[in-house]
């Protein structure tokens, strides 16, 4: 089997309303293309940043500029409307666990990914005021990033850690030196006490890192603490669904994972992956 539950249904940029792009018209295109590249299980995960209920749990400038739709609205649409699953992608913040904990168990999800965006009120892959790379030490952001995951993964709170390494997405200069691992084991002990799948995403292929989210040595680690893999593409477009599969299944095998997660009313089953 193969999966898709990290996509959107809109691309990121400013002018992409809802009702331009939440319609049963474009969960179609999204389906076809499944089908197209034999993806089995397909969900949709919005950021919840899109929505005016997570300014209850956050007002950053940056969520007040977005958060525009209503996630009740969103929740019925697929639920109605679309045979995806119900997923949503929700950034960790810490302190903030209640607030968010209240806005999940009010809804019906399929599924819940965990991201980390930010650091503080700063961002980790948004260019312009809010990067986080224009006067960080990477050795620093690097630290905060893998404590911080491992905090995500002990709430409970999600079912996949998206992205598990998101913190390499510019490649280059943001990279510290040397053997990365030291930075993976201080997210070890929260991931190792968890139950959360740690998302394989191909879409660090096309950042400009290059590679998939997580780096080899730091999804070995997961397996070795017992974690099963989510598979996903992080897609914002329909021609973006699987995208660099070939490659990720592959990759997967390598390593030794023969099974992927998958998730309905948030109860996970693994399936045989292919």
């Amino acid at each position: 089997m193969l999966t898709d539950y990290h996509v959107h249904l809109r691309p990121d940029e400013e002018g992409t309303p809802a009702s331009e792009h939440l319609t049963a018209a474009n969960a179609e295109r999204y389906r076809e293309a499944a089908s197209e590249r034999e993806i089995e299980e397909l969900g949709v995960s919005e950021h919840v940043h899109r929505f005016a209920q997570s300014l209850d749990v956050w007002t950053h400038p940056w969520w007040r500029q977005n958060a525009h739709d209503d996630l009740d609205a969103y929740c019925a649409f697929v639920r109605e409307e679309t045979d995806l699953r119900l997923g949503i992608e929700v950034d960790f913040l810490p302190g903030r666990e209640d607030r968010l904990a209240n806005l999940l168990e009010a809804r019906d999800w399929d599924y819940v990914l965990g991201s980390i965006h930010f650091l503080g009120d700063a961002a980790l892959d948004l260019r312009g005021p809010w990067d986080i790379w224009r006067s960080a030490d990477p050795e620093e952001v690097w630290r905060r990033y893998f404590e911080t995951l491992g905090e995500a993964a002990r709430t409970g709170m999600f079912d996949v850690l998206a992205h598990p390494d998101l913190v390499k997405v510019w490649g280059g200069a943001t990279l510290p030196d040397g053997d990365l691992r030291r930075y993976y084991e201080l997210a070890m002990d929260g991931i190792a006490d968890s139950d959360v799948a740690i998302e394989v995403s191909t879409a660090g292929l096309r950042k400009p890192v290059a590679e998939v989210y997580p780096a080899r040595a730091f999804l070995e680690m997961c397996l070795e603490a017992g974690r099963p893999v989510a598979l996903s593409s992080d897609a914002h477009l329909p021609e973006e669904l699987g995208y660099g599969y070939e490659h990720a299944v592959e990759w997967l095998g390598e390593v030794g994972v023969t099974e992927i997660a998958v998730f309905e009313g948030r109860e996970r089953r693994l399936e045989p992956l292919g």
